[in-house]
C-alpha cells in the first residue's frame, strides 16, 4: 500500500529540524526576491522530486522525449551526477559515463537526435544550450532533477512522488529522505504519482488526494511501469520475462535508490528472486565484481540475471564478470504508463503550453510568482 517503504529515524529528528531552519530560509529569500528566480525566452519543463532519489525521473523524462522530439528540437539538461567532469559539457557520440553520468549517457544511447547536457549550473546549462552554435535551434529544454535549483523559473514544474514512499508520511533530511517539507508541493504546476500497483483500486486514488491536499490548479496523475522484453547487456538478443512455470531463479542486480518496486513487479514472473543491491549511482569495483560472480554461482539452475537501464551504463564497463555472468546478465527495459486513462490528459497539458510559448514568443523576465 502507499507510504509501505517509508522508515524514519527517529533519533534524528533534531537534526532534520535543524535542516530545515535552513531550507525555509532559503525558499522565503527566493519568495521575497531577495534570491532571484529567473525565467527564459525557451519553453522550459522541470521534471524532480521532494525526496532523495528513487522516483522514476528518468523513465518520465523519456516519457516526454518520445512525447516532444517527433515535432520539436529537444534538450535534456542534468547535473549529470557522478561525473568525474566539470562545468558544462554537451553529450557527443564519444561521451562516456564518466564524462556526463549513468542516466544523461542512458538517454544519449536511447535517444541519439536529442540534446543532452550536463552542468551542475543549470543557468549557465540553459544560456549555452540556447547561444551555442551546436546547439542553437533547440525548441524545448527539459531539467532533469531541478525542483530544488530555484534559481530557474521552468515554465512547467512537474513533481514526482513514490507511491511506496509518500511525502505527507515522510520526514526532512537525515531522519528521513524529504529535500523539502511536503510544503513545498505548492509549486508544482503537476503531481505524478509514480511506481503504483497496476490494480490500485479507486478507493486508493481518493485516499492518496485526499492526503496529498493539492490546489484546484495542480493536476494530479498517477503511473506505473511497464517493462519491455529482456535485452542481453553484452549481445542484441532478446528474451521474454520469465514465467512461474520456467521455474527460472532471478538475480536481481542494482545500484539504484529504489529496487523494491522493481522486485515486487518481477515477483509476478518469478517465485525465486535474489536481490543484489547497491547504493545509488554505484561505481561497481573489483569486490563487487567478486560478490557478482560468486552469488550469481550460488544460484540453482535455470538461471537469469535482471538489472535497469541505468544500471547497465556503468555495468558494461565492469572488469572481471564470469563468463556465466556475462552471459545470463540482462536489462529490463522499462517505460512510463498512465492510470484512469489520463495519458491524453497530461499529454494536452504538455503539448500545449509548448505550442502556446514557443521560443521566440516567449519574453525573458525576472522572477515569477508562482
Amino acid at each position: 500500500m502507499e507510504g509501505d517503504l517509508v522508515h524514519i529515524n527517529e533519533w534524528l529528528l533534531p537534526l532534520s529540524w535543524l535542516y530545515g531552519q535552513g531550507v525555509a530560509l532559503r525558499n522565503a529569500l527566493f519568495d521575497m526576491g531577495i534570491l532571484e528566480s529567473r525565467s527564459y525566452n525557451i519553453p522550459i519543463i522541470n521534471v524532480g522530486n521532494l525526496t532523495v532519489g528513487g522516483t522514476g525521473k528518468t523513465p518520465h523524462t523519456e516519457y516526454l522525449i518520445r512525447l516532444l522530439s517527433p515535432t520539436l528540437k529537444v534538450a535534456v539538461l542534468s547535473r549529470g551526477y557522478k561525473r568525474k567532469t566539470k562545468g558544462y559539457v554537451l553529450a557527443t557520440d564519444s561521451s562516456s559515463v564518466e564524462d556526463i553520468g549513468d542516466e544523461p549517457w542512458q538517454m544519449r544511447q536511447k535517444f541519439p537526435d536529442i540534446y543532452i547536457a550536463v552542468d551542475r549550473n543549470r543557468r549557465h546549462g540553459i544560456e549555452r544550450l540556447c547561444n551555442d552554435e551546436a546547439t542553437k535551434d533547440v525548441d524545448v529544454i527539459l531539467l532533469d532533477d531541478a525542483y530544488q535549483h530555484r534559481y530557474v523559473q521552468p515554465g512547467i514544474n512537474i513533481l514526482l512522488v513514490d507511491y511506496h514512499r509518500m511525502v505527507t508520511d515522510d520526514r526532512l533530511l537525515p531522519a528521513g529522505r524529504l529535500r523539502e517539507p511536503k510544503e513545498s508541493m505548492s509549486r508544482a504546476h503537476m503531481v505524478v504519482v509514480t511506481k503504483c500497483p497496476h490494480d490500485i483500486k479507486p478507493m486508493g486514488y481518493s485516499v492518496i488526494q485526499r492526503q496529498l491536499s493539492l490546489m484546484p490548479c495542480q493536476g494530479l496523475f498517477f503511473t506505473t511501469f511497464r517493462y519491455g522484453k529482456l535485452r542481453s547487456l553484452f549481445s542484441n538478443d532478446e528474451r521474454p520475462l520469465p514465467t512461474k512455470s520456467s521455474a527460472e531463479h532471478i538475480m536481481l542486480l542494482t545500484g539504484i535508490a529504489s529496487p523494491e518496486q522493481m522486485r515486487i513487479d518481477l515477483s509476478r514472473y518469478c517465485d525465486d528472486i535474489t536481490p543484489l543491491s547497491f547504493p545509488d549511482h554505484h561505481y561497481f569495483t573489483a569486490e563487487d565484481t567478486e560478490l557478482i560472480n560468486q552469488t550469481f554461482a550460488h544460484l540453482p539452475q535455470p538461471r537469469l540475471i535482471v538489472t535497469t537501464e541505468k544500471d547497465a551504463s556503468r555495468l558494461r564497463q565492469v572488469k572481471g564478470l564470469s563468463q556465466e555472468v556475462r552471459a545470463a546478465l540482462h536489462v529490463l527495459p522499462v517505460e512510463v504508463e498512465f492510470l484512469r486513462n489520463e495519458q491524453d490528459n497530461f499529454n494536452d497539458k504538455i503539448t500545449g503550453y509548448v505550442r502556446k510559448n514557443p521560443r521566440n514568443r516567449i519574453v525573458a523576465k525576472g522572477q515569477d510568482a508562482h
